[in-house]
């Protein structure tokens, strides 16, 4: 039967689809040795052999789903070429290849899913799903409750309004830490739109993501995602 690449290479655990839909633009799939840059492109993962840098692709014998608490200092990619370290150097007696679903930058630390279900890490990072992302930050002076307000209005960041965001105090300190809610994932949007307002971040924690939360999960530490975790993010979307 035939299937659409990226699905095929999201189904071996390389990649979302998102992404695998960039390393075929890139010229770094090719099927039956030649290559594809098409995006409809089809291939039959039966018969066909489908290879992402010059490596046969393997269906996953199984999917995984991780829930991993980093900590600063580690970048959220399989691999760097800065030669950083890697949320998954983080991973231990995990034969599977798992993935990072969506990214946290280098210096923030908090939760993020790893997995090697294509399928669940195209939904989790859709815009439609509007997965809840819960972030503790630090900041480096007191905000206005008037510049809050604008921030939980939505702000243009990149010519486009943000989406509408939850925040209250955490801590009222000299530097205060604040709870932001968000439910989109622009490049490093908190930080941006707390300095947008005057009020750099200082430290920055994503602690719950949808219904997961840290409770329990030291830094650098990760576990399952149970069952019934797993089906609950699948019907997400569903439940809105």
């Amino acid at each position: 039967m035939l299937v659409r690449l990226q699905k095929i290479i999201a189904d071996a655990g390389i990649t979302s689809r998102r992404k695998a839909e960039e390393l075929i633009l890139q010229g770094r799939v090719a099927v039956n040795g030649q290559a594809v840059t098409e995006l409809g492109s089809k291939a039959d993962p039966a018969r066909d052999h489908v290879k992402v840098d010059g490596k046969l692709l393997r269906r996953a014998t199984r999917l995984l789903y991780l829930l991993l608490n980093k900590p600063v200092g580690y970048v959220s990619t399989v691999s760097d070429p800065q030669r950083r370290p890697t949320v998954i150097s983080l991973v231990k007696n995990i034969k599977e290849r798992v993935y990072p679903v969506g990214r946290l930058d280098f210096h923030s630390s908090g939760l993020i899913l790893l997995t090697s279900d294509g399928e669940l890490a195209n939904l989790l990072m859709s815009r439609a799903a509007a997965i809840p992302r819960t972030y503790h930050a630090k900041l480096e002076s007191q905000p206005k409750r008037e510049d809050l307000a604008r921030l939980e209005q939505g702000i243009v960041l990149d010519g486009q309004r943000t989406a509408p965001a939850k925040i209250r105090v955490v801590a009222d300190r000299e530097k205060p830490w604040y709870e932001i809610t968000l439910i989109e994932g622009r490049y490093h949007q908190v930080r941006r739109m707390f300095e947008r307002i005057g009020c750099p971040v200082v430290k920055l924690k994503r602690a719950r993501i949808a219904f997961l939360t840290d409770d329990g999960l030291g830094p650098g530490r990760y576990r399952h995602l149970s069952p019934a975790e797993v089906e609950r993010l699948k019907n997400w979307k569903a439940k809105k």
